[in-house]
Formats: C-alpha cells, structure tokens, sequence
C-alpha cells in the first residue's frame, strides 16, 4: 500500500478498508509514516470524516498498536472517567478522588494540554514532588493503597494515538467527531478498565459546538466501548463558559483541592459529584440515587480529600502542599470592566486561549508549559457588572505576555442590559439504559 493513495481516498470522500487503516496505524507506531503525511490524513479525515465503520475500525487497531494494560491484579469492578476537553475543567481531581474514596478503583491514564483545553497531568504537576510518570508496578501499587491513580499515558499504551494526539494539537485537527471517538475510545480500551464515564462537554470552549453533536459524539463511543466489552455511559454538559473561577495548572489544583475540602465554585462541586456518582453507579453499588449520596458523603466526610492526599504521597507528592496556596505567577494584571451591564456571555474557548497566551498551554506539541501562569475568574455569565470592577485577574512570570492576553480575554465577553438564562450545567445522559 501506499500512503499517498490512502490520503488521496480520503481526501475525495471514499472510505477507507480495515487494511488500509491497519496500513495507517502500523506506519504511525513504526515510524515509516512521516508526520506531513499522517498531518494531510487527518485534515482529510477533520474535512471528509468517518463513518462508524471507520471510526470503529480505527478505535481498535489503534488499541491494539500496543500492550493492553492487565489490571487483573487490582480487585473490583475498576472505572476510569474522560472528559472531551474543556476550558477550567479540573473535575478529574475531585471526581475520581470521590469514587475511590466510595469504594470504586480507579487508575486513570490523563492526559496533556490539547489545543484551547488544559490537560490533567499538566496540573498534576504542579503539585511539588508528584510524579505522573509511573512505573506499572508503581501504578498497581497506588491504586491499592489510594484507591486511585492519576499517570501520564504510557508509550506503551495506544502508542498511535499518542503520536497522532500530538500532531492533531498543531494542526487544527483537534474538533473532528471520529477522531475524538477513536482517541478516546483506544485509550480506555487499552487501558483495561472495566467501565469509563465520559464527560462529553458542548459549547463555545468544546470541540463540540452543540449539545446535538455531543449527544452524537457520546452516542458513537458507547457504541464503540460496548462493542469492546466496556461498560460506558456519558453525560453531556454545558462549556459556554470556563468550568469554576480559574484557568491554567496550578492555579486550578488550588480550586480543586478548595473543593475536595468542602468548599470551590457550585459548578465545579455539582459537576465532579454527578460524574463521580455516575462512576460508583457503573460499578454497581447501588441505584443511582443511592450512589449520588454515597458521593456526596465520602466528598463532605473528607474522605475523598484523604484518598487524593494519599495518591500524593505515594506518586512522590508532598501532601501538606495541598493544604497551602500554590505559588503563582509574579507578573499579575486586573481586567476591568469599561461598562456596567450583565455579562451575558463568555467565549470559553477564547479565555483558554488567552491562558495559552500566559505560558499556561501549548501552541506546538513540544512547547514548555508555565505551571505558575493562569486566569483567576471574578465574574461569569450572569453576573451583574459595574464600570471600574475586576472581571479576572492574569498571572504569568513574563510581564510582556499579559497585555495580549488580556485584550484576547476581553475580547471573549459580552455585555446586556438583561441577565441571560443560564443553560443546564448537565443536558442529559447517553448509555446505560438512560439517555437524553
């Protein structure tokens, strides 16, 4: 076969055969596919798409481009969650603490920033001393004294995606609906859990404009899982605006360990409960109602917050840092309000790019990540606004890069003379016998 060809049947509408995808896969992990042409694929494929088939397809033999994880050892029905990616979105370190903490293993294979989203092992590491990096002893281990486990994706694992993750955050590729599935989908499958929630976000700061192409979106990977032997449900919630009051590393560990000690935004708290019940609620402990409060006892018990602490400890972390305030950027500068009025808007993923901005995401695959730099929240959609008031506060350790991001973060709201009704932070649930 010859990639060329297989680029120019996308580029055209055809479909593509098993082999060829499996052609594809094999050249992404062997090297023998170059990055320009697996670049013109995935343009062809954001441009042309995939049917189910395809995506299917993919999904598999991009699971199978490497070991699957044996988690055998760890006893219990093992649940991972995923989001699609959002602007402030922090709830992996609050959701899963809470499902461990009701009983639930949890080892989670996270993710790093991708395109406008921040990643979840980017923030971990803020944490001093914690380490995402883990040997899979070390990872076992973790999950059975913690009761969970946050690691970066191993090479090991679905190491097509890996390479193909990368490339989709530099060229524009990120928003396609089959690549997501597959992305996604070839990590869970590899990663050997028995059941996975996702959190398939729409809206301005989502790869998915609309709640419709969620649900689609959702519907197409619990298909893909079931096929696979998983257990998987999906709820689909609202990013129109940024998911708590902060964007960037640091600053949202500080937000999510707020929220593990009782306190952090309603969103972030209502969100994080919902996904973590949901995970106790595929691991069969009980009805959906049942498991909503065994969430919320082990969240407002501490219990969670000491589950996290503990995972901390083991990957390396000082967990007394967790109690402390994160140092942040030196160089800070307050957006302030040029009119009184509600803010009646908030383009998600323009403010996830003004943190990009800071230092605190990457605009290439290898850019170097500012932990310290990030966006403190003082207004959301809604709120009323008077002329002279602080709408957030920018904090990067270069003073040059806060004018430019503050005029991008400006640029993302609107303004009315009438507040705005505020859509469902949660739209619906696919999967598992319930849907929206």
């Amino acid at each position: 076969m010859v990639m060329e060809e297989i680029i120019r049947k996308k580029r055209d509408g055809g479909k593509l055969s098993p082999e060829e995808i499996r052609f594809v896969v094999q050249g992404t992990v062997d090297g023998s596919a170059p990055d320009y042409q697996l670049s013109a694929l995935l343009m062809a494929v954001w441009f042309r798409g995939m049917d189910p088939e395809e995506t299917a397809c993919l999904t598999m033999e991009m699971a199978d481009s490497g070991p699957r994880a044996d988690l055998s050892r760890i006893p219990g029905f093992k649940v991972d969650k995923h989001s699609t990616g959002g602007v402030g979105d922090k709830t992996t370190l609050v959701a899963v603490p809470i499902a461990a903490a009701c009983g639930v293993p949890c080892p989670k294979m996270s993710g790093r920033g991708l395109g406008h989203t921040g990643g979840t092992a980017d923030k971990l590491e803020a944490i001093p001393g914690f380490r995402t990096g883990l040997t899979e002893r070390e990872f076992f281990e973790t999950v059975e004294q913690a009761g969970l486990s946050l690691m970066t994706q191993t090479g090991e694992a679905a190491p097509a995606d890996k390479r193909l993750y990368a490339l989709r955050d530099v060229t524009a590729t990120v928003d396609s609906l089959p690549l997501i599935a597959a992305s996604v989908m070839s990590k869970k499958i590899a990663s050997g859990c028995d059941g996975v929630v996702l959190d398939v976000k729409a809206g301005s700061g989502a790869f998915m404009p609309d709640v419709e192409s969620a649900q689609k979106l959702a519907r197409l990977m619990c298909q893909i899982g079931e096929q696979a032997g998983l257990k998987v449900s999906a709820l689909i919630t609202n990013m129109d605006e940024p998911l708590g009051n902060t964007v960037g590393n640091a600053i949202e560990v500080e937000e999510a360990m707020d929220a593990l000690q009782g306190g952090g935004p309603a969103d972030l708290r209502e969100l994080s409960l919902a996904l973590a019940a949901e995970m106790v609620f595929l691991a069969g402990k009980g009805t959906r109602e049942e498991c909503r409060k065994m969430a919320e006892k082990a969240l407002n018990s501490g219990r969670a917050f000491q589950c996290f602490q503990k995972m901390v400890s083991c990957q390396g972390g000082d967990p007394e840092a967790l109690l402390r305030p994160f140092p942040l950027g030196e160089f800070t500068l307050d957006i302030l309000a040029e009119q009184s009025g509600f803010l009646t808007r908030m383009e998600a993923a323009e403010i996830g790019r003004a943190a990009v901005l800071l230092g605190a995401g990457r605009s290439r695959k290898d850019d170097p990540i500012d932990l310290k730099a990030g966006v403190r929240i003082f207004k959301k959609t809604g709120d009323f606004v008077r002329k002279g008031e602080a709408l957030a506060r920018l904090y990067a350790s270069n003073e040059s890069l806060l004018k430019e991001s503050a005029e991008k973060y400006r640029k993302a709201l609107t303004f009315g003379p009438e507040q705005p009704e505020l859509p469902p932070l949660i739209a619906g649930r696919i999967g598992v016998q319930e849907s929206c």
